[in-house]
C-alpha cells in the first residue's frame, strides 16, 4: 500500500472528481456513445483522462472519437465525419462549432461539459494510422489496461506540473501532456519514485518503458511511445520546461510544501506601477500589436517566436540593444514586447567597407563615398571606415516603420502586419487585455524560485 504525505493526501481531496461529476461527465458520454451507435455510420469511442480517469476535479473536457472504416478515403473521412460531428452535437445543443487540428473536427458544450466530436480511422494497429488522432485510442487502451493503482498519482503529477507552469504541450507552454505525464508516473510507479529520479535527469534522457528498438531522437526529454516506437511523447517539451521540471522535483523531496500544487493567479500591474517600475529600471519598453492572424495557436505561435527573433535581430543591427522581448497570442490581438537597453541613438554611425587588399572593392567603396559631408573614407585596420547618417535614431520610429516587413517574419504574421500595426512605448504598452502578461514579463523566475517566494511570504 503507497503511503502518502499529509500535504499529498489534502491535494488529493481537492483535485479528485466527485462522483457527482464522474456520474454527470459520463452520463452525457453515454448519451453521445448511443447516438453514434444509432447512426450505423461509425463507432463511438471515449479517449483522454475522462477515459482513463485519470482527470482532475473540474478539468471537464471530454473526447468522444468517432471511428470509421479505415477504407474510406481522407476526403471522405473529413466529409461524413464532420457532418455526423455535427448532426450528433446539434441534437444535444446549440452552441458547437468546427475547429481545425490535423483535420476538422466539431467542439461543442454539453451541460457545461467540453466536448470534442472528432473522426478517425478504427485501424488494427498503431503502424496503420492514416493521420495523427488514429494514434489516440491506442494511447487510451494502453493506459487504461495498466495505470490501476497509479490513478492517484497522476493527478498529484497533474496538478503538480499545473502549478509548475509547465503542464501542456501547446506551443505557449511547451511543457507535459497528460499522456506524457500517465506514462511517467507508470515507468517509475508512482509520483515520488518520479521525483526522485527527475532530480538527476539531464538533457537528452531517454525513457523507452517497452524497450523497443526505436530510431535516434533529439529532444532534451525522449518519452518513447509504448504504442508508436517511432513518435517521442516528449517531443513538445522544450529544454527550459524539462530542467524547470527537474528544478521542481528536487525542490519538493527536499522541502515539501503545498504551495508546490497551488495554482498560480494570474499576476497584475497598473499603468502606474509599469510607469514607475520602467523609471526604476532605467529601461525602455515598446509594443507592436496587431491583430491575431485566424488559425490555430499551433500554427501561429511558432510564427511569432520566429518573428520576436527577427525583430530582435533588426534591432540590435540598427544599434538598439535589446535586454528582454517576448509575445503572447490571445484570441483577438497578438502582441510583441521589448525591453531596451538603448533606445536612442547619436545621428551618425560607423559604416566599415572592405580591406584595402580586397583592392576592387575597396577602390568601389572610396569612389562611392568620396563625396561625403562626413568624416572618411578613413582607413582603420587595414579597412576602409567612414561615418554615415543613422536612418533611425529612436527605437520607436524604427518599429513603427515599413523597415519592420523586411526582416524574417512568419508568413501568417506578416499578412497581419500588413493590414497595420501599433507601437507603443513606456506605460503606453499597458493594455488591459494584455496585463498579466505584462506583468509576467517583469517578474519573472523559475517555477521553484516562485514556490520558495510564496513559503517565505514574499
Amino acid at each position: 500500500m503507497v503511503t502518502r504525505s499529509k500535504i499529498e493526501e489534502s491535494v488529493l481531496e481537492q483535485i479528485r472528481p466527485t462522483q457527482q461529476e464522474r456520474d454527470h461527465i459520463w452520463g452525457i458520454a453515454k448519451k453521445l456513445q448511443q447516438a453514434v451507435a444509432d447512426s450505423g455510420r461509425a463507432q463511438a469511442m471515449v479517449v483522454g483522462s475522462i477515459a482513463r480517469h485519470t482527470w482532475v476535479r473540474g478539468d471537464r473536457d471530454l473526447d468522444v472519437f468517432l471511428l470509421f472504416d479505415p477504407s474510406l478515403s481522407r476526403e471522405a473521412l473529413e466529409t461524413e465525419g464532420l457532418g455526423l460531428a455535427r448532426s450528433i452535437a446539434s441534437a444535444f445543443t446549440k452552441t458547437y462549432g468546427e475547429k481545425y487540428a490535423e483535420h476538422p473536427y466539431i467542439s461543442a458544450i454539453i451541460d457545461d461539459v467540453e466536448v470534442d466530436l472528432v473522426p478517425c480511422y478504427a485501424v488494427e494497429s498503431a503502424g496503420l494510422i492514416q493521420s495523427a488522432v488514429d494514434r489516440t485510442p491506442f494511447h487510451t487502451r494502453y493506459i487504461t489496461e495498466k495505470i490501476t493503482g497509479l490513478i492517484d498519482d497522476v493527478l498529484l503529477l497533474k496538478r503538480f506540473t499545473k502549478s509548475g507552469g509547465i503542464y501542456g504541450s501547446d506551443q505557449m507552454t511547451e511543457g507535459f501532456s497528460g499522456y506524457l505525464c500517465e506514462l511517467l508516473v507508470l515507468h517509475y510507479g508512482g509520483f515520488i519514485p518520479l521525483l526522485n529520479a527527475a532530480a538527476e535527469w539531464k538533457p537528452q534522457m531517454v525513457i523507452n518503458h517497452e524497450n523497443h528498438d526505436t530510431k535516434h531522437f533529439t529532444e532534451p526529454l525522449v518519452m518513447v511511445d509504448p504504442v508508436d516506437p517511432n513518435r517521442n511523447v516528449a517531443a513538445a517539451v522544450s529544454l527550459d520546461q524539462m530542467v524547470a521540471f527537474v528544478e521542481l522535483a528536487r525542490g519538493y523531496t527536499e522541502e515539501p510544501s503545498m504551495h508546490f500544487f497551488e495554482l498560480s493567479e494570474d499576476m497584475s500591474i497598473t499603468r502606474e506601477e509599469l510607469s514607475r517600475l520602467l523609471a526604476e529600471r532605467g529601461t525602455s519598453l515598446f509594443s507592436i500589436t496587431f491583430p491575431t492572424p485566424p488559425y490555430i495557436q499551433e500554427v501561429i505561435v511558432p510564427q511569432l517566436k520566429r518573428s520576436v527573433s527577427a525583430i530582435v535581430e533588426h534591432l540590435e543591427r540598427n544599434g538598439f540593444v535589446v535586454h528582454h522581448a517576448h509575445y503572447v497570442m490571445q484570441p483577438e490581438h497578438c502582441l510583441f514586447l521589448f525591453e531596451l537597453l538603448v533606445a536612442d541613438l547619436p545621428k551618425i554611425r560607423t559604416h566599415a567597407g572592405p580591406p584595402l587588399w580586397n583592392r576592387l572593392n575597396a577602390e568601389k567603396f572610396r569612389e562611392k563615398h568620396i563625396v561625403s559631408s562626413l568624416p572618411g573614407p578613413f582607413i582603420k585596420n587595414g579597412r576602409y571606415e567612414m561615418e554615415v547618417l543613422r536612418e533611425f535614431t529612436h527605437a520607436r520610429d524604427m518599429l513603427a516603420s515599413e523597415s519592420l516587413l523586411q526582416v524574417s517574419l512568419g508568413k501568417h504574421v506578416r499578412q497581419s502586419l500588413l493590414n497595420g500595426w501599433q507601437v507603443a512605448e513606456g506605460a503606453g504598452c499597458w493594455n488591459a487585455e494584455f496585463e498579466p502578461f505584462i506583468a509576467a514579463f517583469f517578474w519573472r523566475g523559475s517555477p521553484l524560485i516562485r514556490v520558495r517566494r510564496k513559503i517565505l511570504d514574499l
